[in-house]
C-alpha cells in the first residue's frame, strides 16, 4: 500500500488537517459508512509509528478478524477514503479565506428569494474585504463579484430601476487587469531565463489602457506591474524603475508576502544587469531593495536565508562601501543559514569586509578557516585571493593560485554561465599580470577588451587595476 493514492494524499496532511479529517468522517452528514474512517484511524497509527500500512492489516482493521480477506473490497474502502479526504481538501480550500463566507451566503439567500437577508449578507462581505489587509487581484475580484450579485438581486424584475453596471464594469475591468500584467511580469521573468516565447494576448490594449489611466496606475495591484513589466521590458525603462520603487515601498502591506516577494526579486534581476552593465548607481537601488526584503522577512524561507542571497547582499552592500552595515548584517543573518553552508558563507563575507577595509592579511585568515564544499563559494573566495595577491604585489604566489583556478575550473562540469564567467576572469587575471606597464596601446587594447565582455562580474575590478 506504499504507493498507493490514498496513503500518499493521507501522509500530506498536516497533523491538525488529520485531526480535522477525523471529525469529517465521524460526521454521517459526510460520511455515512465506517469504513473509511476504520481506515483513516489505521493510516493515522502507522504515521504515529513510522510504518507503512499493509494490506492484511489494513483489511482486518476496516472489516475484523474474522473477515476472510477479499482485496476488492479493500480497494474499495480505499477509494471511499480517498474521495471523502479529496472532499475534505476542497472545502478546506473553499472555506480557507474567511471573507469570502459572507458572501457565499447572500448568494444561497439571493436565490431563496430573501432579500433582507441576503442585502444583509452584502453588506457583511463588502465589510469583510474591506478589512483584510490586501488589495490584490483577489480583492478586485471579490469586489467584481459582490457587484454581480447585487445586479443580480437588483435586475430580477426591475427593468425600469438604476443597476450598478458601472461599479460591476468598472471592478472587472480592475481584477483582469491585475491579473493580467502580474502574470505578464512572471511570464517575462520565464521567458528571459529559460528562452522561451509566450504570445501575451490583450497585453498590448491593457497597456495602452493603463497607460490612459492615471488613476489605474496609483492602485498597487495595477499599477506595480506595469511598472514592473515596462521597467522589464522596456530598453529605456529607467524612469518606470524609479516609479515602480517608490510605489513598492511606499504600499508594500497591501500585497501578500508572495507578491511582494516576487516583485522585489523581479527588481533586483533588473538593478544586477544594470550593474553588469557598469551603471554604479544600481548598487545602491539593490542595496536598498534587499533592506526592504530584509525588513519584511521576505527572504527567509521556512526560517533559513539562502546562502546565495546572503553573498549577494553583503557583496552589494560593500560594493556601496557600506560596510558597518555589511558586518551587522553577515553577523546577524549567519545563524539563518543552512548549517552546511553557515562556517563557510560567514568566513567568505567577513574576508570581503577585510578586504574592503584593505586589511589583506585578515582577509586571507577568513580565506584559510573555512572549507567551501559548495562549488560557487570556493570560486568566489578564489577570487577574492587573485585580487589580494596582486594588490599586494605577490606576483608569483598570484601566478600559481591562477593555475590552479584555471585547473579547478576545467574540471567543473555542468556549470554554464559559472564556467564562462570564471574562466574570464582567469584568462584577464593572467592577461593583466602579464602587461607591459609602459605599453599604453596594449592597456587600451585590454581595456577594450574587458569593457566588451558580455560575461565577466569583475568587470569593474579588472578596468580599476587599468588605471
Amino acid at each position: 500500500m506504499e504507493n498507493a493514492r490514498v496513503w500518499q494524499t493521507y501522509c500530506a496532511l498536516s497533523p491538525l488537517e488529520r485531526k480535522h479529517l477525523a471529525q469529517w468522517l465521524r460526521s454521517p452528514f459526510f460520511c455515512r459508512r465506517a469504513e473509511p474512517e476504520a481506515l483513516s484511524e489505521y493510516f493515522r497509527l502507522c504515521q504515529d509509528e513510522h510504518a507503512v500500512p499493509g494490506q492484511q492489516e489494513a483489511f482486518r482493521r476496516v472489516f475484523g478478524t474474522n473477515a476472510p480477506f477479499q482485496a476488492q473490497a479493500l480497494r474499495q474502502v480505499m477509494s471511499e477514503l480517498t474521495a471523502q479526504i479529496e472532499h475534505f481538501l476542497v472545502y478546506r480550500e473553499k472555506f480557507l479565506e474567511a471573507a469570502d463566507s459572507p458572501l457565499r451566503l447572500a448568494v444561497a439567500y439571493r436565490k431563496r428569494g430573501l432579500e433582507k437577508h441576503f442585502r444583509q449578507s452584502l453588506q457583511a462581505a463588502r465589510l469583510a474585504w474591506a478589512r483584510q489587509p490586501f488589495r490584490h487581484a483577489e480583492f478586485f475580484d471579490a469586489q467584481a463579484a459582490i457587484e454581480y450579485e447585487l445586479y443580480q438581486q437588483s435586475s430580477a424584475g426591475r427593468r425600469t430601476e438604476a443597476l450598478n453596471w458601472q461599479e460591476l464594469s468598472d471592478r472587472t475591468d480592475q481584477a483582469f487587469i491585475a491579473r493580467k500584467l502580474r502574470q505578464a511580469c512572471m511570464a517575462l521573468s520565464h521567458q528571459t531565463v529559460f528562452k522561451a516565447e509566450y504570445e501575451f494576448g490583450l497585453l498590448d490594449a491593457v497597456l495602452e489602457h493603463v497607460r490612459q489611466s492615471t488613476a489605474l496606475q496609483q492602485i498597487p495591484a495595477i499599477g506595480l506591474y506595469y511598472y514592473c513589466y515596462l521597467f522589464l521590458s522596456e530598453q529605456e525603462g529607467e524612469q518606470y524603475f524609479w516609479q515602480f520603487k517608490a510605489q513598492l515601498f511606499h504600499h508594500l502591506h497591501q500585497l501578500p508576502d508572495d507578491e511582494q516577494r516576487n516583485l522585489h526579486l523581479l527588481a533586483l534581476n533588473y538593478c544586477i544587469r544594470k550593474i553588469n552593465q557598469l551603471e554604479k548607481t544600481y548598487s545602491q537601488e539593490a542595496l536598498d531593495l534587499y533592506k526592504s526584503a530584509l525588513k519584511a522577512d521576505l527572504l527567509l524561507e521556512n526560517g533559513q536565508l539562502s546562502h546565495f542571497a546572503y553573498n549577494n547582499i553583503a557583496a552589494i552592500a560593500l560594493k556601496v562601501n557600506d560596510i558597518d552595515w555589511a558586518v551587522q548584517f553577515i553577523q546577524e543573518y549567519a545563524p539563518y543559514l543552512e548549517k552546511k553552508h553557515r562556517d563557510a558563507a560567514f568566513h567568505l563575507n567577513m574576508a570581503r569586509v577585510e578586504y574592503g577595509r584593505q586589511e589583506m592579511k585578515s582577509a586571507l585568515l577568513h580565506l584559510q578557516q573555512a572549507d567551501y564544499k559548495d562549488l560557487i563559494n570556493h570560486l568566489i573566495a578564489k577570487t577574492l585571493q587573485l585580487k589580494i595577491y596582486f594588490e599586494t604585489g605577490e606576483f608569483d604566489a598570484l601566478d600559481a593560485h591562477l593555475q590552479n583556478m584555471q585547473t579547478y575550473i576545467r574540471r567543473q562540469h555542468g556549470i554554464g554561465y559559472h564556467k564562462t564567467n570564471y574562466k574570464n576572469i582567469v584568462r584577464y587575471g593572467r592577461r593583466i599580470l602579464q602587461l607591459n606597464p609602459g605599453n599604453r596601446s596594449e592597456r587600451e587594447t585590454l581595456r577594450r577588451q574587458i569593457e566588451s565582455e558580455p560575461v565577466l562580474t569583475e568587470k569593474e575590478w579588472f578596468l580599476e587595476m587599468l588605471e
